[in-house]
């Protein structure tokens, strides 16, 4: 039963940023329009190809449904612009995005969207570090993760626990506030978007459980993987000096994205 000043959703938009899913983005999206079935508002799936190096542009518009819109774009340009990109073609009064990939159980977006409206929040994440999630982790990954979060509130004040899993859902209004002044396209896009919303005055943010089987490979001291951690740490550190230093954030400015004339637009 909702509280009396709950928070109902009439259209929920989902963003799927996709990288190289060409084995697996007919089966992503049809699980998602399962769990997504389940709940008891109209949704909508954007699903945003982050350039055009395999076949799982082609594939995703095989997909003939009136709620699903496809977007792509020619060159990759990383996680944070799809997301951002999705979310500008987006249409909910709650928006948000989920990885591909399904190492995420999208039958978590009920218990996640529930939490929405229950608690009438600004701001609903997924977070590996909730007492009711069940997550499969390798325990490199645990303690980088760990210690990385510990850093990251030390720096924003973040009142979270777990800023990084891939499943994360605003009001309309955040992302109308939030989003254009958002620069960070790859490493650390969920950092940037939370701290921004945080400092903007967007302060009820909820943590929900989550289903996490983590499909990473090889070792943690891979060249990919240490790539990744620094390209982050770097970003995160850019953050915090555009938002503590030279008050970046508190300008005001719209930011449009790059590459505008590169993309490559169609919907299914």
């Amino acid at each position: 039963m909702l509280r009396k000043n709950s928070f109902r959703i009439k259209l929920l938009s989902v963003v799927i940023p996709a990288y190289r899913q060409e084995k697996t983005i007919i089966r992503d999206i049809k699980n998602i329009q399962k769990a997504l079935l389940h709940l008891k508002c109209a949704y909508e799936i954007i699903v945003v190809v982050d350039g055009m190096v395999d076949d799982t542009y082609r594939k995703a518009l095989t997909l003939k449904s009136t709620r699903v819109k496809i977007l792509a774009y020619n060159k990759n340009q990383g996680k944070g612009q799809a997301v951002r990109y999705g979310m500008l073609h987006a249409k909910g009064d709650v928006i948000g995005f989920l990885d591909a990939g399904m190492d995420l159980n999208p039958n978590g977006l009920a218990i996640l969207l529930k939490d929405f409206q229950t608690y009438n929040a600004d701001i609903v994440i997924g977070s590996k570090r909730h007492i009711l999630s069940k997550v499969t982790y390798p325990l490199n990954r645990r303690i980088i993760s760990h210690i990385s979060q510990k850093f990251i509130k030390l720096l924003f004040g973040l009142e979270v626990t777990d800023t990084q899993v891939g499943m994360k859902f605003f009001r309309r209004n955040v992302i109308k506030k939030v989003l254009p002044k958002l620069l960070v396209k790859k490493f650390a896009f969920d950092i940037e978007i939370l701290s921004v919303a945080y400092h903007l005055g967007f302060r009820k943010i909820y943590e929900a459980p989550i289903e996490l089987t983590y499909n990473f490979k090889g070792s943690i001291l891979s060249q990919n993987m240490l790539s990744a951690l620094l390209n982050t740490l770097w970003d995160t550190c850019a953050i915090f000096y555009r938002l503590k230093i030279i008050h970046y954030y508190d300008r005001k400015r719209n930011v449009r994205l790059k590459s505008v004339s590169n993309f490559k637009v169609i919907a299914s």
